[in-house]
């Protein structure tokens, strides 16, 4: 366990507060498979060695190319919790597109177990509402997912306030994953309904896509504590709120020790609220 302490998911899911976000041990612009095959596998491997107990991927990260090496990597998953997604499809490098028909998130879903080894997923999430299709007829594939035991709990991304409160009208939702980070507060008002319910949030792009390296506070604050820019951006995420899950993914093992060891930072609250102001 790291400093970051524990959170519980769903109420029987408990893991510690740093996780790891396996998108980036794919190929350039998440797409095919990385450049160095047994670079990727160790990473995972290492992340596990050093207490992560929450993993979350996706069927878009490759496709299929992230899950398949977290199966060859740590399955079977002894304490891990495993969380993936299903509602965006890929053409090409950088390139999203949703699809919440009911028809795709079911092939995804059997497509995510085949690949992970799993006879169940523990958070499976709504990767991103699909402007074409009705929110709650894509989610009502989840909730019946749910009801077959094919999943343990249901998760949204990239929602606002009100997706979740009609996501929590048909369900119970355990994790909100949307964009945020000590230079994108986009969501604050998503964590807000979080915190208020106790619903993990995941917060993606945690480094704010390398914004984080910038000056001003984080790098004074980070020069107090000998510590890098990206680890004081993690470590406030850890200090602002209880129901925060970071999960920083990289593709190096350097730089996965680095991330993780931001949860033994202690910031000060003088120096939170220097972060908290300058975002």
């Amino acid at each position: 366990m790291s400093g970051a302490g524990t959170i519980t998911l769903g109420g029987d899911l408990v893991v510690d507060r740093m996780g790891f976000g396996a998108m980036r041990i794919t190929g350039d612009g998440i797409w095919g498979p990385p450049r160095d095959p047994d670079g990727a596998l160790a990473v995972l491997r290492r992340a596990v060695e050093l207490g992560v107990e929450f993993i979350d991927t996706a069927d878009a990260y490759g496709p299929d190319v992230s899950e398949e090496l977290i199966a060859q990597a740590l399955a079977p998953y002894d304490g891990l919790v495993i969380a993936t997604k299903a509602g965006l499809t890929r053409s090409g490098p950088g390139r999203w597109h949703p699809d919440g028909r009911p028809g795709h998130i079911r092939a995804a879903l059997e497509g995510s177990l085949r690949r992970l080894r799993l006879e169940r997923i523990d958070l499976y999430q709504f990767h991103r509402p699909d402007p074409e299709v009705p929110f709650e007829e894509s989610l009502g594939t989840f909730v019946e997912a749910q009801s077959e035991g094919r999943i343990r709990h249901i998760g949204l991304s990239n929602v606002n306030v009100e997706q979740l409160e009609r996501g929590l009208a048909m369900a119970e939702i355990v994790s909100v994953q949307n964009r945020y980070s000590v230079v994108d507060r986009s969501s604050q008002d998503v964590l807000d309904a979080c915190a208020a319910r106790g619903i993990a949030f995941i917060p993606w792009g945690p480094l704010g896509g390398g914004a984080a390296d910038a000056g001003g506070a984080l790098a004074r604050i980070a020069a107090a504590h000998g510590a890098s820019a990206s680890q004081i951006a993690l470590a406030w995420l850890l200090a602002i709120s209880p129901v925060m899950l970071p999960i920083p993914g990289t593709s190096r093992v350097e730089h996965l020790e680095e991330n993780l060891a931001a949860a033994e930072i202690e910031l000060s609250a003088a120096e939170v609220e220097e972060l908290n102001q300058a975002g």
